[in-house]
């Protein structure tokens, strides 16, 4: 088999078998997945929007907003920028407090400078809360206690102190924030309380044991709670994000494996298709030759060619049907494995030998279609490659798996014959990779061409 080792081309697949009604065949899940994986992936992208709905509820609870396309809350989107609304926020909270003071008030006669000064600086230092976030909950607490020991009417005068705390634990300032405002509470007992007849306070605007300690656990509350929030939100980011990398790492390992099964199929309609049209050709010539001087040999090379077509058709629907829904009939052929080992080299059409050494035993599925692979595209090439020269086919059971060894005399290419795809060897030895074993080509000293190959099987692996 007078050609180079990348000569012998032509194999590789994985299915006509695979499409059987059981067994660990693995064209089997090949072949369906190949035909499903799309529905399969629709699927899991369903599951995927389930767990997001279900994140966006517990979202939604924690005070989380909407989700976009990309499955990611706004505030776990790194890209997303967040509208200016200092303004707002700050007009707002003194809206609020001046209005609500003049509602309890009932009137505007009060509402000096210093009065009005007070309920506007804990909104008016909001501004400054991104350059500084634990400023504004200093100015703010001040003012409201000042506000609070000068006896101005009562109200929501301590909103902006709110909203300035709010934002300060958002903004990773909690330790500080609750400096702040602890400093701040210790301020109002010692000038509400300790020393309030000094500084002039109002006897009716000194703070009683219950008022200081509901704000103390206000204060605490408000800390420890937007705190919790923050952490809570933080930590529900993470898991999106982990989700949607174990999401997008599930997807393209989807599709490598469906671009692998694709392979598969396509590797085993080759190995079909080559080793039967070349077995046609080569009968097609034997017949055209004795048509006229030997017409019932001529007869004989016609009926290997209906044989082989027969074949190929049945092969070609098998390893098709794997594509099939899963609800179809599936294919009864036998699958292929070394069982039809004897009619494959009978039907090879050239002079064959088998030669088998060890106990014969069953063998795994995968192990055994492989072999029975390896010698069909071993066989083709020779037809192909070496005009159907006299080959040896050795197979060789070991307690440690299955040696094949198919050696070609030296022979000249049939020029009739058209060239093999140049996947032939690679499309061998990978397939005996594929399984942990090895496949080797080159040729032999006898001037032939040898294949040998080692496919892993120990004794005891079910088949």
């Amino acid at each position: 088999m007078p050609h180079s080792p990348t000569g012998p081309h032509d194999a590789d697949a994985t299915a006509a078998e695979a499409v059987r009604p059981c067994g660990p065949d693995r064209l089997r899940g090949a072949g369906r997945s190949a035909a499903h994986r799309l529905s399969e992936l629709r699927e899991r992208e369903e599951r995927r929007r389930d767990r997001g709905r279900r994140m966006h509820r517990d979202l939604d609870r924690w005070g989380g907003s909407g989700w976009h396309g990309h499955g990611l809350p706004p505030w776990a989107d790194p890209d997303r920028r967040k509208p200016d609304s200092l303004g707002g926020i700050a007009v707002f909270t003194a809206l609020v407090q001046v209005i609500g003071v003049r509602l309890v008030a009932g009137s505007w006669d009060g509402f000096g400078p210093l009065m009005v000064a007070l309920l506007l600086a804990g909104p008016v230092s909001l501004l400054a809360r991104r350059v500084s976030p634990v400023l504004p909950v200093a100015v703010a607490a001040a003012a409201a206690i000042a506000y609070a020991l000068i006896g101005y009417p009562g109200g929501p005068y301590f909103v902006a102190l709110i909203a300035a705390v709010v934002h300060g634990v958002k903004a990773e300032r909690a330790i500080r924030v609750a400096a702040v405002i602890g400093t701040a509470f210790v301020t109002y007992v010692l000038a509400g309380r300790v020393f309030a007849d000094r500084l002039g306070v109002p006897a009716d605007t000194r703070p009683t044991l219950a008022a200081l300690a509901i704000i103390a656990l206000a204060s605490i509350v408000l800390v420890v709670g937007t705190e919790a929030g923050r952490t809570r939100r933080i930590q529900l980011a993470e898991m999106l994000r982990a989700e949607a990398e174990e999401e997008r790492a599930r997807e393209e390992q989807d599709r490598r494996q469906a671009s692998e099964e694709r392979l598969s199929i396509a590797r085993e309609l080759h190995d079909v298709i080559g080793h039967h049209l070349s077995l046609i050709n080569v009968q097609a010539g034997v017949g055209l030759h004795l048509m006229d001087s030997r017409p019932e040999q001529a007869r004989s090379a016609l009926a290997a060619i209906k044989t082989a077509s027969s074949e190929a058709l049945r092969e070609v629907r098998a390893v098709l049907g794997a594509l099939a829904e899963e609800d179809e009939s599936a294919p009864r052929a036998p699958a292929p494995g070394l069982a039809r080992l004897d009619a494959l080299t009978e039907g090879a059409g050239l002079p064959c030998r088998t030669v088998v050494g060890g106990t014969s035993r069953p063998l795994p599925a995968e192990v055994d279609r492989a072999a029975y692979r390896i010698v069909q595209e071993a066989l083709t090439n020779v037809r192909r490659h070496a005009g159907g020269a006299a080959t040896t086919v050795t197979v060789g059971y070991t307690p440690a798996g299955l040696d094949l060894r198919v050696e070609n005399e030296p022979g000249t290419a049939d020029p009739t014959v058209p060239p093999g795809s140049g996947i032939g060897l690679p499309g061998m030895r990978a397939r005996a990779e594929a399984l942990g074993g090895t496949l080797a080509a080159a040729p032999a000293a006898s001037g032939g061409y040898l294949v040998v190959a080692h496919l892993p099987a120990p004794e005891g692996e079910s088949k």
